[in-house]
């Protein structure tokens, strides 16, 4: 099992196919999410990331929500 590229103490199981660098959950980001891979579509990296990107707008947006309903009271 390949290490951590920030972590050399942490085995993981996550490798960037287009790179080919080995990243912990912690480091878990695409590194080129604008351009073009050829690897995305099966990519656990792309996926982990994506997932994440959805995660921190559902946090933004129910962080809104008290304000939108103080406004339309």
């Amino acid at each position: 099992m390949p290490f951590c590229v920030n972590h050399p103490d942490r085995e993981t199981s996550f490798v960037c196919m287009k790179h080919g660098i080995a990243m912990c959950e912690e480091c878990l980001t695409c590194r080129d999410p604008e351009l073009y891979c050829k690897h995305r579509s099966a990519c656990p990296i792309w996926f982990e990331y994506k997932e994440a990107l959805k995660e921190e707008r559902r946090r933004a947006e129910r962080a809104q929500e008290p304000y939108a309903q103080a406004r339309s009271r």
